[in-house]
């Protein structure tokens, strides 16, 4: 599941995979970042429909 998801982030960073699979977990922290600000921009709107 982890190689499909990495795959999914892009291409790969790095030939070595362990380089490679720290910068899919900062991918993986950027795209919760914005999942998050978009829960909280949503739940504004909707409380203030």
């Amino acid at each position: 599941m982890w190689r499909l998801w990495a795959k999914a982030l892009g291409e790969k960073a790095s030939p070595n995979d362990r380089e490679a699979d720290k910068v899919a977990f900062i991918r993986t922290a950027i795209i919760l970042c914005y999942v998050v600000t978009n829960i909280f921009i949503v739940a504004g709107v909707i409380r203030h429909w």
